[in-house]
Formats: C-alpha cells, structure tokens, sequence
C-alpha cells in the first residue's frame, strides 16, 4: 500500500510528539515545495494567527496540547506548525480537495465514501494512524505530514465516523481553526455531541463533514463556515465536493473551482441513480468514476486546483460496528480495518 499503518499511544502530548516524529524525516522538503507553505509564510508572527491559537487553547486544550507535541515531535516552532494548522483559515484556496458519497441501505446500515485528494507530492508519503488516547475513544485517521488527524477521514472507537471536504470560504473570523475543530470531533462519542460542537465552537475556517455513528440510525452532512452552520440530515443518498450547497450557506462568499463544480454535478448525477439495495461496489465505482475531462478521481498531474486522490475510504456503519477499507488509486488494493475493536 502506499500509506504505512502505524499505531500510537499515550497522553495528548505523547501522541503529538509520535506524530511528529513520524513527519520529521519528510517536512523539510514537503513545506520547500509546497506553494502553500510559501503564501503563508507573510503570516508568520502576525497578531491574527496568534489570536486564533488563544482561541484553540481557550476552547480546545487537549487539543492543543496535541498541536504542541506535534511541534517538539516535528522539532518545529510551535508558531509555525500553528501556521501550517491554519492554512484553510488564512488562505481563501487550498490544495486541499475531495468528494464524499453517504448512504442509507435497505438494511439499515450506512455508509460513507471519500477520495482524500490532495498535494501530489504526499502520494504515498502519508499515513493511516491508529490513536489510542488516555482521556478520549481513541480514533484511527488518515494522517498528513504535520497536521493534527481528523481533517481528512477517520473515526473512533465510540462508532463516530467523519470525512472532511475543503471549503473555500472568503470568510475570516477570530476563532478556533478548522482542523483543530476537526480533530476535536474525533474525541465525540455520539452525534448531538459532535453537531453542538461544531455549532457551538467560534469558527475561523469552513469545512464540510459528513458524520455518522454506529450509535445513531443518522447520516449528517454539516457545512461548518465562520458566519454560519447548516445541518442536513441525509434522506436515502448524497454526495458532496468542495463547495457550499445547502440552503443554509451557499450564498456565503467562497471560490468555487471548475473542479468542484463538475465532480458536484457528476456526484449529484451518480447517487441520483443509486437506491437502498445500493452498495459499497456502487460507492468505490462512483469515488474511482474518470468521466469527464475533471473527474471525480483526481490523477492527473495538471490538475487544475494542484490536487490529486491520495486514498479512497468507504465506512460501513452498523449498531456497534464500524468497518473501514481503504483503497489505493493505482493498484486498486486495499486494507480492511475494525474500527471499534482495541488493537492487539
């Protein structure tokens, strides 16, 4: 596979610190050609970043103690893995993509699907972490070089399930940054618990997720953007890219990339066709689709917003019970993993 499965343990600051070293090997010349390394760096030292991590410390602790181990880890300064943490809240395009599919079969299960499309240049270089925690469920997530887990797809061991899609909100708020709230998620043992927090919380960036729980018969899509918070709980099927589409939000300034654009029309055309006798082959087929000359499977090296399908996850949620497989684009293989059951 071209992500390594990797399993840690320990307090917030322990957990930060693995995290970290994990990364410290690669960082140096992932940030050197990262083009949004670059456009950040005008922020370094700048009373707007210092004010959003008072924000997280104030709101999220543990998180942030996290965000701190991750530096000594990283053997960075904490300013600057801050910064990099707060990429999506600074800048108002990242290259940071993805679509998602959602699911209710006739059986009662639910699923949901998720290309992680990214920088090119971590193919291959980034992670599947399994996160046991002193304080919290504990979660395994795709993990990216130096940011806290939780802003791409996951779940933990209380049956709560997440993926993340980018939004590319011309917002900016004082508060706490999106991929602190969405690593904070990741710590929620049900889904009123999750949805208070993301409504509850101060937002300095937008994200969209789609939740569901082994608890709870619910799949939730929720735009979450620093002027507004939309909540939709998904009827029989749903698919979603990088751009607001509820009622709620999407009149909200944001750029919206042809990309986005056409992977949205050609979700929305796909799990239009689907019904509750639909399945995970249905869900793989319409992550992995390449009609179209921007698909929804993200190789090509030119691609327009820099992006490409790093892994592809598909969750099955049943009472108690939470199977994740992940796929790799290019040889189609996968791992399957147990979410709520303890590692060995």
């Amino acid at each position: 596979m071209p992500y390594k499965y990797v399993r840690i343990a320990g307090n917030r600051r322990q957990v930060g610190q693995a995290l970290g070293k994990l990364a410290r090997p690669l960082m140096s010349a992932y940030l050197n050609q990262s083009g949004t390394w670059e456009a950040l760096r005008p922020w370094r030292g700048h009373a707007y970043v210092a004010e959003l991590g008072q924000q997280a410390r104030a709101a999220l602790p543990q998180v942030w103690e996290e965000l701190e181990g991750l530096a000594d880890g990283l053997r960075m300064p904490v300013e600057d893995v801050l910064l990099w943490n707060c990429r999506g809240d600074l800048l108002h395009s990242t290259g940071d993509g993805c679509t998602s599919v959602a699911l209710r079969a006739a059986d009662g299960s639910r699923w949901i699907g998720h290309n992680e499309d990214g920088d090119p240049y971590l193919y291959g270089r980034c992670h599947l972490v399994d996160v046991a925690l002193d304080d919290a469920p504990g979660y395994l997530s795709f993990y990216y070089p130096g940011s806290l887990p939780g802003h791409t797809f996951g779940a933990n061991r209380a049956g709560l399930v997440q993926t993340i899609n980018n939004l590319r909100t011309r917002q900016r708020h004082a508060g706490v940054p999106r991929m602190l709230l969405a690593r904070a998620v990741l710590d929620c043992t049900t889904l009123d618990e999750a949805t208070d927090l993301l409504r509850d919380t101060p937002r300095s960036g937008g994200f969209h997720h789609t939740l569901g729980s082994a608890s709870d018969p619910r799949l939730i899509s929720a735009e979450v953007t620093p002027g507004a918070v939309s909540f939709l709980e998904i009827g029989t099927r749903y698919g979603h890219a990088n751009h607001m589409v509820h009622r709620e939000t999407r009149g909200q300034p944001q750029v919206i990339t042809e990309s986005s654009r056409e992977r949205q029309n050609r979700i929305d055309g796909i799990v239009d066709g689907w019904s509750p006798e639909t399945g995970s082959t249905d869900l793989l087929a319409a992550l992995h689709d390449t009609l179209g000359a921007l698909p929804i499977l993200r190789t090509d090296a030119k691609d327009p917003d820099g992006e490409n399908t790093l892994a592809t996850a598909v969750f099955e949620i049943r009472d108690e019970e939470v199977a994740l497989r992940v796929y790799d684009r290019k040889t189609k293989a996968d791992i399957a993993l147990d979410v709520m059951s303890d590692p060995d």
